[in-house]
């Protein structure tokens, strides 16, 4: 019992130590959103202090610097769209490689985790040619390449969910007189509502956050650039870094997808324990 309790206490020491690693760089990053940005350079982890409060002018210089709320347009624009196109589809193809067992199930499953281990690095300049070729330089074709490089982790997440239900739901579906596709949207895609919240939310955050395909694809001299895209405004030549406004436009950038986050996390959770019972 002792050993127990020991061993509880050293994991709960061990949890404590790792939330406050985590919240420890958010901490400062909105502690110095208040501060004037040459006191961020001497005393970035100080407090602020009177005289050097600068947080309202930090937020409002910054965001009429960089476009932030027109930036944030394209940003969510992109990640809604993106998110729901990664859900939807990539959970039809996962029912569909899971449900017919053929060579083409067999070729598409293994093609889509293999695409899991391609280092972007390795594509990223042919991708952003080809894309500029295809005109998807612009939010809508965002769309499409973020389904195109999401598609493989996704795809891998569903197909194990789908494995766990039971055929014999679908083929009851299907004496009732249900289509596949009505069969998919009322009877298959409402038990995998745990898995697509928890695909959503990790797409979400990554396509949100993503700097480098939106900076290869759309560019900086086009309008439709995205909030981490117009932050780097604030990185200036020679050196000149505006610290206050970068800190305050990485704070407002930040607070969508914790909001999110926390409004779904009791949904990963009911993913996690799910796929735990059912797989």
């Amino acid at each position: 019992m002792k050993k127990q309790k020991a061993a509880d206490t050293g994991i709960l020491c061990l949890l404590i130590v790792l939330v406050i690693a985590f919240i420890t760089p958010i901490f400062f990053v909105l502690m110095n959103s208040f501060k004037g940005k040459l006191y961020i350079s001497e005393n970035p982890f100080s407090f602020p202090r009177g005289e050097l409060f600068a947080g309202i002018t930090n937020y409002t210089e910054g965001i009429r610097k960089t476009g932030f709320f027109q930036a944030f347009g394209y940003s969510a624009f992109i990640t809604v769209f993106s998110v729901f196109a990664i859900v939807l589809f990539t959970s039809m193809t996962a029912w569909y490689i899971t449900r017919v067992k053929n060579k083409l199930s067999s070729v598409l499953y293994y093609t889509f985790v293999f695409s899991m281990i391609v280092p972007f690095q390795m594509i990223m300049f042919t991708m952003s040619k080809l894309a500029d070729t295809l005109k998807l330089n612009n939010p809508l074709g965002m769309v499409v390449l973020y389904l195109g490089f999401g598609a493989g982790l996704s795809v891998f997440m569903f197909c194990g969910f789908v494995k766990s239900i039971p055929l014999d739901i679908e083929e009851a579906a299907m004496i009732d007189g249900c289509t596949p596709i009505q069969t998919y949207f009322q009877i298959v895609f409402p038990i995998l509502k745990p898995t697509a919240i928890t695909v959503a939310i990790l797409n979400a955050m990554w396509v949100w956050n993503d700097y480098l395909l939106p900076y290869l694809v759309i560019g900086v001299s086009t309008k439709y650039k995205t909030i981490p895209v117009v932050v780097q405004y604030l990185m200036g030549s020679y050196g000149a870094k505006d610290y206050g406004s970068l800190m305050a436009l990485l704070v407002l950038s930040i607070i969508p997808i914790i909001i999110f986050y926390l409004f779904c996390q009791k949904y990963i959770i009911e993913g996690v324990v799910a796929g735990a019972v059912k797989g």
